[in-house]
């Protein structure tokens, strides 16, 4: 039968664990993407490396086989929604964090108004409600091509398939995105 695979992690920590701005810059991704733990925010981040780092490569790749290990990249790239296509391999270096983190599977169901919150979309998610054409995907890290876009829905035999269901998204409501809200201090001056 054969030994067993050893399991690898499929991301990479940060070199240093207590550096005040990532921790910080992490915390409010966390917050507004409702993630888990930072694991999450390491294998997207771990994912975005991975592409940058396959551009930088090609860069000066000048072979046949470059030009097409180029054109696939951004190809691939095309499909998962995070390029345009015309787009040239500058643009991969110019990807951010945020880009990949907005083609997961759980923001991309609350964009579409399909829950009230994103942590409601990532509970959509678990509890096995979400569905993407015939498949029943059950991480909320999953991440969405751009032709599976539009057949992100409920699964059949949920009760969220109701439209009058208490729990689900209005159709006229936006989602709610918290915004910073800036105090403003007033000067009270006494009249002597």
């Amino acid at each position: 039968m054969g030994d067993p695979r050893k399991k690898r992690k499929k991301y990479e920590t940060p070199r240093h664990p207590w550096q005040a701005s990532r921790i910080e810059s992490d915390r409010e991704i966390t917050r507004e993407y409702a993630l888990k733990n930072k694991k999450e925010i390491w294998k997207m981040h771990s994912t975005l490396r991975k592409y940058t780092s396959q551009a930088k490569k090609l860069a000066t790749a000048e072979s046949e086989q470059g030009k097409k290990e180029k054109e696939q990249l951004i190809k691939r790239l095309f499909r998962m929604g995070l390029l345009q296509a015309t787009s040239k391999l500058d643009d991969v270096l110019n990807l951010t964090l945020k880009d990949i983190l907005e083609r997961r599977l759980q923001t991309i169901v609350f964009r579409k108004n399909l829950s009230r919150t994103m942590n409601q979309a990532r509970q959509f998610i678990t509890h096995h409600h979400i569905m993407i054409g015939d498949k029943l995907i059950t991480s909320p890290s999953h991440l969405v091509l751009s032709e599976q876009e539009d057949k992100i829905m409920f699964k059949k035999e949920s009760s969220f398939t109701k439209e009058d269901h208490p729990e689900r998204a209005k159709k006229e409501e936006k989602p709610k995105v918290k915004k910073k809200v800036k105090k403003k201090i007033v000067k009270v001056v006494k009249k002597k």
